[in-house]
């Protein structure tokens, strides 16, 4: 079943205190910490301990540096560092962004100084792995308190926020302080980065069957203020009856224009724009000027990812301008069936307008995991689910369901179940 997390950044946000909330939720600090040596190998080590913040419990994630000091990396050196791991990528891309932006200089020279150094590719390399062992397929976050007064970094005293906070804050609910913290950084650069590139919505606790809750702490322990970030994992428990469409919703479209980029190339960059947080990105040939063969990318996203995705758009392809447009979508109602196909099970995407099934097909990557793991042909699979789901009633014209069980998930169809879709000084936090 689809899990989904909502990050609780109402005290504040730091890349520690994420990979800690996210450990004490069940995440396994081995498969962290083999995450963590595959790219800094014997340069980190990952330690976690139970501690209090305010009175209440919480755990405290510790990053040991074991190689004398480490140096400054520029954003190139990085890239190349977490090549093959397109999550943390992502990450320091935006970072990398935020602060050429901040700096005036490109992002390939920027210096990351304490947010490129071992400390923090663990923290963003930890998270992602620990993503993983959770099964963890969409994020949302709530406002995030940013603090107040003033920082001192490698450039010496800032302000709060910090440039780089600041500019990743745009398109995102923040407040200063929140009562009973005085002046302090709550953001730091990395949190602020890892939050944008996960989280799709800026939105309250939503709807779920809560699975498990994390607690992550950071450094200081202000009295009358729990210095922690919390995460709240589940699946979405609305039940998927009979519903009316879904409500237009703001989105925006980008696109560019290619006529230079290698075609093999063109899998990977879909595929990150995904990661990134991309509601859809596609590719549609054309023929541009002198006859020249191209492809036009495009990319639809909710409002506050654009900035991210443009980024990616200029870093993976060779295109010179990105067109932006503001629009609107009108999504069908939508949920999920698994449905029993010998040796395992397969989901079907429902969706539905005014009660009626309008479409009904089997997910396509469970269908060849599942081939592949019973050493099958694709096609056979394919039409077995095909059968389960017409067996089951989901076929196009049909009633949707409405003997969904919104406590437990599951349907009175015999071997299926049913869910919805859900479409301080740096490091002292």
């Amino acid at each position: 079943m689809t899990r989904h997390m909502w990050i609780d950044a109402s005290a504040g946000i730091a890349g520690d205190m994420l990979l800690a909330a996210l450990i004490d939720a069940g995440a396994d600090p081995v498969v962290v910490q083999r995450a963590v040596d595959a790219v800094v190998p014997g340069a980190v080590r990952i330690t976690t301990a139970t501690v209090t913040r305010a009175g209440l419990r919480a755990v405290k994630a510790d990053v040991d540096v074991l190689v004398p000091d480490p140096p400054h990396r520029t954003w190139d050196t990085i890239e190349r560092m977490l090549d093959g791991n397109p999550r943390a990528r992502a990450v320091f891309s935006c970072l990398a962004e935020a602060e050429a932006h901040v700096h005036g200089i490109p992002a390939g020279s920027v210096h990351f100084h304490e947010v490129g150094a071992l400390d923090a590719i663990a923290d963003v390399v930890g998270i992602g792995a620990a993503l993983d062992d959770l099964g963890i397929a969409t994020v949302s976050a709530s406002e995030v308190a940013l603090g107040s007064g003033t920082v001192r970094s490698a450039h010496g005293v800032l302000p709060v926020p910090a440039p780089a906070v600041a500019h990743l804050s745009r398109g995102w609910q923040v407040r200063g302080t929140p009562a009973g913290a005085g002046p302090g950084e709550l953001a730091t650069p990395t949190g602020m980065a890892v939050l944008r590139t996960l989280a799709t919505d800026c939105e309250d606790l939503p709807s779920l069957l809560v699975e498990a809750v994390g607690v992550g702490a950071g450094t200081r322990d202000t009295p009358g203020r729990a210095n922690v970030v919390r995460v709240v994992i589940g699946s979405p428990s609305r039940s998927p009856g009979p519903a009316p469409a879904g409500q237009p919703v703001d989105a925006v479209l980008l696109e560019a224009n290619v006529d230079d980029l290698d075609p093999r190339l063109w899998p990977g960059v879909l595929t990150r724009l995904l990661e990134a947080g991309a509601d859809d990105a596609w590719l549609v040939p054309i023929v541009m000027k002198k006859g020249r063969p191209a492809h036009t990318l495009s990319v639809l996203c909710p409002p506050g990812r654009a900035a991210a995705l443009r980024d990616l758009i200029f870093e993976h392809t060779s295109t010179l301008g990105v067109r932006e447009h503001d629009t609107r979508k009108h999504p069908l109602g939508r949920y999920f069936v698994d449905v029993p196909v010998a040796g395992g099970t397969v989901a079907v995407k429902v969706g539905h307008r005014d009660g009626i099934i309008v479409q009904a097909m089997p997910e396509f990557e469970q269908v060849a995991a599942l081939a592949r793991a019973l050493g099958r042909p694709e096609r056979q699979v394919l039409a077995e689910a095909l059968r389960a789901a017409a067996d089951a009633g989901l076929v196009t014209g049909s009633r949707s369901r409405n003997n969904i069980s919104p406590a437990r998930g599951t349907t009175s169809v015999p071997g299926s179940r049913a869910y919805a879709d859900k479409s301080t000084d740096a490091g002292s936090r």
